[in-house]
């Protein structure tokens, strides 16, 4: 496969006027809880540095297929729009809101819209729909073939994580922990299920999933929650973490990291609480692990993997939850969730390092650097292809060699 640059001139883009103060207490959330993830104590004792990272020799090359720019990226309040994949189309949306579909073989642009709304909750897409959330509540579907608008509802708070939809029913999850259901062809509200928020939040929410039976989504008090999809009633609930600690920072358990649905089985992972396999229609838990992360969990041959909030990386044995191998040389580089490419894990940085784990005992077998500004979004892997979107908006589509 040979290496191509392309070339992708953004129209002209300009950030919303007037925009909400829609961050809230949220923001402070984030304050606080990246000094706890980073190891300040509320004693004078000097934060610790992250890990620098240590030579090691290169088993395999990640070579860059292809390169675009997409908008302004992530921007400055921790975003997390991770592209998705539809065919053999790639969609990406910036802060601003650009919106790109690309060819993901080639990077060739297939469509770009700029909806001048700020997004924070992308990329959802299925069933000829990409749909996108923004700051002020408002979701956005487009036809994923040709980018034009098809509808826009407001769900009354800001949507940080993608949208879900069965072709249906659109899942969309709010900052505020409240689910809403809206008919897919005309964004029209069939249903809302209210739930308390924790006090004290990470900034995010796990995207929902979205099957033919059930609307499933993590919350901030740490629990999981099923609903019908097509009136919204509950189905089961489980509480994977139980707060604990005096204080309301202790006592953070919210399941951020998104949801992992694999053979019947729900895998999540919460803040300060526990990894757990939940049996999909009955809701009971199969198993559990003690575990912290924000990030979540992959999967692959037979074992979980899951980035730690210290930066921890763990492989855990799916049947027995024996931990299988940890590497904990990416100490408080704050890390995306991990993605299984091949027979490795991939997990991206802070300081943009896309860094390729052995499955086989967690040893580091290569590394390539794809943005200064650093990496959020969860690494997306499509075949033989791992797509890298970072905080710059600078989007990579690599290969091993």
């Amino acid at each position: 496969m040979t290496l191509r640059s392309v070339a992708c001139r953004p129209s002209s883009t300009t950030w919303p006027k007037g925009m909400p103060d829609v961050m809230r207490w949220k923001h402070v959330a984030l304050l606080a809880l990246a000094l706890a993830v980073v190891g300040c104590s509320s004693n004078s004792k000097k934060e610790l540095p992250p890990a620098e990272l240590q030579d090691f020799k290169e088993e395999v090359s990640l070579a860059k297929v292809w390169s675009c720019s997409v908008g302004d990226g992530q921007g400055d309040t921790y975003n997390m729009l991770v592209p998705a994949v539809e065919n053999n189309t790639l969609y990406a949306a910036d802060v601003t809101g650009v919106v790109m579909a690309m060819d993901r073989m080639t990077g060739d642009v297939q469509w770009k819209k700029d909806l001048e709304r700020p997004i924070s909750g992308a990329v959802g897409v299925g069933y000829g729909l990409l749909i996108v959330g923004t700051l002020r509540g408002d979701v956005v579907a487009l036809d994923s073939a040709t980018g034009e608008q098809k509808w826009v509802a407001n769900v009354k708070a800001e949507v940080l994580a993608p949208p879900a939809t069965n072709g249906d029913v659109v899942v969309v999850q709010t900052q505020d922990d409240r689910l809403v259901g809206l008919d897919a062809n005309t964004g029209d509200q069939r249903w809302v299920y209210d739930s308390t928020p924790a006090v004290l939040t990470l900034r995010g929410t796990g995207a929902p999933l979205a099957t033919n039976q059930l609307a499933i989504a993590g919350l901030s008090s740490g629990k999981v929650v099923a609903l019908d999809i097509n009136s919204g009633t509950p189905v089961w609930e489980n509480r994977v973490a139980i707060p604990q600690g005096r204080s309301e920072l202790d006592r953070v358990v919210d399941i951020d990291g998104g949801l992992l649905l694999s053979g019947g089985v729900l895998y999540v992972a919460s803040y300060q609480g526990k990894m757990a396999g939940i049996d999909l229609q009955s809701g009971r838990t199969v198993w559990e692990r003690e575990a912290s992360s924000y990030a979540g969990v992959a999967q692959g041959f037979g074992s979980l993997y899951v980035a730690e909030a210290s930066g921890t990386v763990e492989g855990v044995d799916e049947r027995s939850t024996t931990g299988l191998w940890s590497n904990d040389q990416l100490a408080r580089r704050q890390l995306t969730a991990p993605e299984v490419f091949s027979s490795y894990i991939a997990v991206g940085d802070m300081e943009g390092y896309l860094h390729l784990l052995s499955q086989v005992d967690g040893r580091f077998v290569g590394r390539i650097r794809v943005d200064s500004d650093g990496l959020r979004a969860r690494p997306l892997v499509v075949g033989d292809m791992i797509y890298v979107y970072g905080n710059s908006g600078k989007l990579e589509a690599l290969t091993a060699k």
